[in-house]
């Protein structure tokens, strides 16, 4: 019997996302170490969390999930604060974990759905369908194959490895995994978790880039891509899908590493310096936080080159000049 391989094609879409990302990276490399920016990579993290759980229909806001972390009190369901720690603690393993080993990823799991979910750390014992909200989008394969189909396809990715670019494999593992739903809750946080891992021993940057968040913002393409594969019988949809999502997200961090380098005015500083991340501010508070007076110079030195670089986002991009626009620190 041959070994199992994941049906997918490598289209020219595939191919230029491939040439466009890994230019993205090399680029965010030779402006600046995201790794060696402790607050932005946790901020990135927390993103990545919060993003994931909230596909999964978890309500705690961004700013609940970072004191959860931070180890705050917060007024909320114990069932998703609890996720918000075990998700944390699977994140800070990524450093360590290898994404080839089929054990480990049943490890994970554990710390994943630790007192959430029976099965933690085992496959399930039931069927399961995949669901954007309400909708199935399709059943899952019987139980009784999952084993075995999880070693086909982790015997499929250790041979793979060498072959298959990163940025493929991973998405193609994403695509099968959830495809297979081995487990009997947490599968679309371990997928996502998996992506970055596999990612990550590529390219360690990516355990800091919130890719996660990007895909939350596209949940419902997300859903479709995957039904439109379940369809096909094939993940090019899927791949392609996740590599225009990965090549966006690299855009923002492009600003985000920026500061502090050769790119970096002393201007910029000085309001970055002023500003929390994620925190909704006017114009004018942070004009008063600089102890500014002239709107034309601070538009000129501070905000328009912050929004140029991506440092800085508009809450109202399609209204620029609305009276209630905030503008957020990436």
């Amino acid at each position: 019997m041959e070994d199992y391989t994941p049906p997918f094609r490598i289209t020219n879409d595939i191919l230029s996302y491939v040439a466009s990302i890994s230019e993205k990276i090399g680029k965010i490399s030779a402006i600046g170490n995201l790794e060696s920016k402790p607050h932005l990579r946790r901020n990135n993290r927390i993103k990545s969390i919060h993003s994931s759980l909230k596909i999964e229909a978890n309500s705690l806001s961004l700013g609940q999930v970072r004191d959860v972390i931070n180890g705050k009190l917060v007024l909320g369901e114990q069932k998703e604060i609890q996720e918000v720690k075990n998700a944390y603690a699977a994140y800070e393993k990524l450093d360590s974990i290898d994404p080839y080993r089929m054990e480990t990823l049943k490890e994970l799991h554990g710390v994943m759905t630790k007192y959430v979910v029976e099965e933690s750390g085992a496959f399930r014992m039931g069927e399961e369908g995949v669901f954007n909200g309400d909708v199935c989008i399709f059943m899952c394969p019987p139980a009784r194959l999952v084993p075995g189909q999880m070693e086909e396809l982790f015997r499929w990715m250790k041979k793979a490895k060498e072959k298959v670019h990163p940025l493929i494999l991973s998405s193609v593992f994403h695509y099968e995994f959830v495809f297979i739903h081995p487990f009997s809750d947490g599968n679309g946080r371990m997928a996502r978790l998996w992506h970055t891992a596999i990612l990550s021993k590529w390219k360690p940057v990516f355990a800091y880039i919130p890719i996660e968040s990007q895909i939350e913002k596209f949940q419902e393409e997300y859903y479709d891509a995957i039904a439109k594969c379940h369809v096909q019988g094939e993940s090019t949809s899927f791949i392609e899908f996740m590599l225009s999502q990965i090549d966006k997200i690299l855009d923002e961090v492009e600003g985000q590493v920026a500061e502090g380098s050769e790119y970096m005015t002393e201007y910029l500083k000085r309001m970055l310096d002023v500003m929390e991340y994620d925190v909704p501010y006017t114009a004018s508070a942070i004009m008063d936080m600089l102890g500014l007076k002239s709107k034309e110079t601070f538009r000129k030195n501070y905000m328009n080159p912050a929004l140029e670089q991506n440092l800085v986002r508009m809450m109202l991009p399609d209204k620029p000049n609305s009276r209630n626009q905030r503008y957020i620190r990436y």
